[in-house]
């Protein structure tokens, strides 16, 4: 589950909630509900045929309200039925590993567009970019020592300002993990 440490900024969940139900269009089961603190939204786009060609999706979103901040935590459907797909598609159907290909890049494109809205919900929140607290990694929210380049907990990169070693931008995201212009890792 990928997750991301928000600091002081209080998610509006209800809305958020609203503004990602438009990712899933009607062929997929969407759920909502509330465990504890923490809200679930799950969606979920399979049947059998889209379970054999490896073109089943599913997500499942939690945001959870923490002191001083708010966690978002995304995790997608395993990738093991792709990957069986693709490789009896390698050795007896070549069509199907372009099928499991499709499915891949559909539940990338569906967890990137969930983390563009939450991110537009956060900023607006906010009033726009949110910093990480002092000693805090910007991605799961994780103390870290001072001086660290890279998170102990998740690995996120933490030189912020720092440039890239390949095509010598300056990084602007402290979360990221590959460079904002040219792509490559940091």
């Amino acid at each position: 589950m990928d997750s991301r440490y928000y600091p002081n900024v209080e998610a509006d969940v209800p809305k958020l909630t609203v503004q990602l139900r438009p990712l899933f269009d009607s062929e997929y089961e969407v759920q909502s509900f509330q465990v504890s603190t923490t809200s679930v939204l799950q969606a979920r786009k399979s049947n059998t045929l889209r379970d054999l060609t490896g073109l089943s999706s599913a997500l499942t979103i939690k945001v959870t309200p923490e002191t001083g901040g708010t966690r978002v935590e995304i995790g997608m459907q395993k990738w093991f039925d792709k990957a069986a797909v693709a490789a009896v598609g390698a050795i007896v159907f070549l069509p199907l590993l372009g099928l499991a290909a499709l499915g891949a890049y559909w539940q990338y494109k569906l967890t990137e567009d969930a983390w563009k809205i939450i991110e537009d919900h956060i900023a607006s929140k906010a009033g726009g970019y949110v910093p990480p607290l002092p000693g805090r990694c910007g991605t799961c929210g994780a103390a870290n020592v001072a001086g660290s380049d890279f998170c102990s907990q998740c690995g996120a990169n933490l030189k912020i300002g720092q440039t890239c070693n390949s095509c010598g931008t300056a990084q602007r995201d402290l979360g990221a993990r590959f460079c904002n212009r040219c792509g490559k890792a940091l």
